[in-house]
């Protein structure tokens, strides 16, 4: 993070990326000596509602983030900018998004948390579009024209007023993880933890939190004690972590939705266990177990680069057998979700745990939704939907693996095929040519046995 100070004093010259939080309640003229250099622009967590007209003489500006501000429309500004790709303007109080402030060459397009109302048709002209995130706006519709945006591979719906989910989304070539929770079309219970009987209902007065473990979109992950000795008795442990959702909209939807998913998918051997839930009118979470030592998080977020797919350490290497494994125990907790009609929405590496062995954990329901009131024809696009983030995480792992080491051995380069046909399979373009989970598990089963 850079200051006004240095800006002003002209320390700043030939740098590539600016953060500036300092209360602005204007766009800093000074930022344009920097148009030489400049490519991405953070200007967050100010109070800004406007942007200069002559922003495109930023000519090197390829990212802009003004999250948290004061805009109540998206800048005409921005549509001039000759080399903008990224847009970030998540929590403000957007109202009108107009054609000319769409860059034709968008790929990251982030509006949560706003009151947008409608999308210009002039949507479907951004046929780079990667990455969409909607969430938590008033959208009943959008435009049919998004057919065309068929490098769409990333798209959050959730917590909007959709009246339906459009059938030519469904149907988008690239399609990998779609979020749509909160919506009218896809309403389940008015309280959907009211039925919930095989998990227990507790409160932070049974819980002693202790340090945090981590920190997501949706919330805030604590290590923590069970108070009561019943609650020990029942889950086995006194040892457990509890997920305090923030309780607001965020870049996957409403907290309450992934309460909602995570304990209507129930128990499975690759996923969390949840063994408890907190419903105060104050706090909504979840108890799950502690997760035991020896796992660590596959791989890493997306990057700014990487837009969609994820990153891994540059040291990172897996053996065939470790990506079948993985991708096995996937399928099999995949399948299991599917069963019980609920979507992940975020099927990548950075939500799963592994050990030594490939044992695998996976968990983070941020962007599930519920399938119940989708049609047959829909639930099988969902799943197919994510039967491609499977390929595309089988494709990232099988990136880091050593193909070299195989070259020697007779079975080895056969099976390095066979899993890249199987990768091949899940990430057809026709959604409706994929394989189901219960079909892909089949498969890398069959490939573990050496058949």
């Amino acid at each position: 993070m850079q200051t006004l100070a240095q800006l002003r004093a002209g320390q700043l010259q030939g740098i590539t990326r600016l953060q500036l939080v300092e209360e602005l309640t204007e766009f800093p003229r000074e930022i344009f000596d920097l148009a030489d250099s400049l490519e991405v622009l953070d200007l967050s967590n100010n109070q800004l509602s406007t942007l200069p007209e002559d922003l495109h003489r930023l000519t090197h500006l390829k990212i802009i983030f003004a999250s948290n501000n004061r805009f109540d429309h998206l800048p005409v500004a921005l549509g001039r900018c000759a080399n903008l790709e990224m847009i970030g303007f998540k929590a403000n109080q957007i109202r009108t998004v107009t054609a000319a402030a769409l860059p034709l060459q968008t790929r990251w397009l982030i509006l949560t948390d706003n009151q947008i109302e409608t999308l210009p048709a002039a949507m479907g002209d951004l046929t780079r579009l990667q990455k969409l995130a909607l969430a938590g706006n008033r959208l009943m519709a959008l435009p049919e024209s998004m057919a065309n945006c068929r490098n769409l591979e990333l798209v959050r719906l959730s917590a909007n007023q959709l009246q339906a989910l459009p059938a030519w989304l469904l149907g988008l070539p690239k399609l990998t993880w779609l979020a749509f929770a909160g919506n009218p079309f896809s309403h389940t219970l008015v309280d959907p933890h009211a039925d919930v009987a095989t998990v227990a209902n507790v409160t932070l007065d049974d819980i002693s939190l202790a340090e945090k473990l981590g920190e997501g979109a949706s919330g805030v992950i604590y290590r923590g004690d069970w108070l009561s000795q019943a609650m020990i008795a029942a889950t086995g442990s006194s040892q457990i972590a509890v997920k305090l959702f923030k309780g607001e909209v965020t870049s996957d939807g409403y907290p309450a939705d992934e309460l909602d998913c995570c304990l209507t998918t129930g128990d499975h051997p690759s996923l969390i266990k949840v063994v408890a839930h907190i419903s105060q009118k104050d706090q909504l979470g979840l108890v799950m177990e502690l997760i035991p030592p020896g796992f660590s998080n596959l791989g890493l977020p997306p990057s700014l680069a990487t837009c969609t797919r994820d990153t891994f350490n540059a040291d990172t290497q897996f053996s065939l057998d470790d990506v079948a494994k993985i991708a096995f125990q996937l399928a099999d907790a995949m399948a299991h979700m599917h069963a019980k009609q609920v979507s992940h929405g975020d099927v990548y590496a950075h939500n799963i745990m592994v050990d030594q062995q490939m044992n695998l954990l996976f968990g983070d329901f941020g962007a599930a939704s519920n399938l119940r009131n989708l049609s047959t024809v829909e639930r099988l696009a969902m799943e197919a939907i994510e039967v491609r983030a499977l390929g595309c995480l089988i494709e990232d792992l099988l990136a880091y693996v050593d193909a070299s080491a195989y070259v020697s051995a007779s079975i080895g380069p056969l099976r390095y095929r066979q899993l890249s046909m199987i990768k091949d399979e899940c990430m057809q373009l026709a959604v409706t040519q994929r394989p189901c989970f219960t079909e892909v598990k089949k498969a890398i089963g069959a490939l573990l046995k050496g058949e």
